[in-house]
């Protein structure tokens, strides 16, 4: 990213971030909460999202009256114990743990942090050359602009783990696969962790029952579609982000924050 580049989404970003009382009111309904994974300077994959994509897609957002906010200020909005949400709340979330995370996207975000919530899976960290490591995670944590979550332990697909096992044994496996990722990410991070991102955005209501036993408050999808107060809260939506996400789709979030608004 060059210089100029970079200047604007700083201005950008610094302008995405005021604080949420400047822009309260009773009750949003047009919440957006967006799901990145990878970062780059050049197209590799459909998830891999250029810099200057992320910088139109961030200033697309601005330039139509969003605002960054953490997303425990939207869970307590959701839960009904907090109102100071701006009227267009936006939400970034970045699935996986991939190490341009701490190589491309922090860099950038530096000179002005925004809220970021990552949503993890451990087996992954500190074994895969594509992912970050412990020490780097723990270092994006410490900076307070980073909120590091689970996505399970070893990101299965739950569909296909159903089909493999016995309903009990697939039982067994899905508890251990959130009760493993909560507990490692919360000894290794000093944090509790209560907030899990479905793997595939598959869920169901077994799963579901599953999460709360093993202590998450909240899951999050891939359902494309605003947060509303009455959302379930083991399911709220995200948007995919992807490359290939430009004005088009872009204004379809923003035709449906209208509808839900409506």
């Amino acid at each position: 990213m060059g210089r100029r580049a970079l200047t604007v989404l700083v201005i950008t970003l610094m302008l995405l971030a005021q604080p949420a009382g400047v822009y309260a009111q009773s009750s949003p309904h047009d919440v957006l909460i967006l799901v990145y994974h990878r970062f780059s300077a050049r197209e590799t994959d459909s998830t891999t999202v250029r810099t200057e994509t992320f910088l139109a897609q961030i200033s697309f957002f601005e330039e139509n009256g969003f605002r960054i906010v953490p997303l425990s200020d939207v869970l307590a909005w959701h839960a009904g114990v907090q109102d100071n949400l701006p009227p267009r709340a936006l939400v970034l979330t970045v699935d996986d743990g991939h190490r341009s995370v701490y190589e491309v996207l922090w860099p950038m975000l530096k000179a002005h942090p925004v809220p970021i919530t990552l949503f993890i899976y451990p087996s992954v960290i500190s074994n895969a050359s594509y992912a970050m490591t412990w020490d780097e995670l723990c270092t994006l944590a410490g900076t307070g602009a980073f909120d590091v979550q689970s996505h399970t332990y070893w990101h299965p697909n739950f569909k296909t783990e159903r089909k493999r096992l016995t309903p009990e044994a697939y039982s067994r496996f899905a508890h251990d696969q959130l009760h493993r990722s909560r507990r490692r990410l919360g000894l290794e991070l000093k944090h509790p962790v209560r907030l899990l991102a479905w793997p595939f955005g598959i869920y169901d209501q077994q799963l579901e029952d599953i999460a709360r036993d093993e202590g998450y408050t909240n899951g999050f999808s891939l359902d494309a579609q605003p947060v509303a107060r009455g959302a379930n809260p083991m399911a709220l939506p995200r948007y995919l982000m992807t490359q290939s996400c430009a004005t088009a789709c872009l204004r379809g979030m923003l035709r449906d924050a209208q509808n839900h608004r409506d």
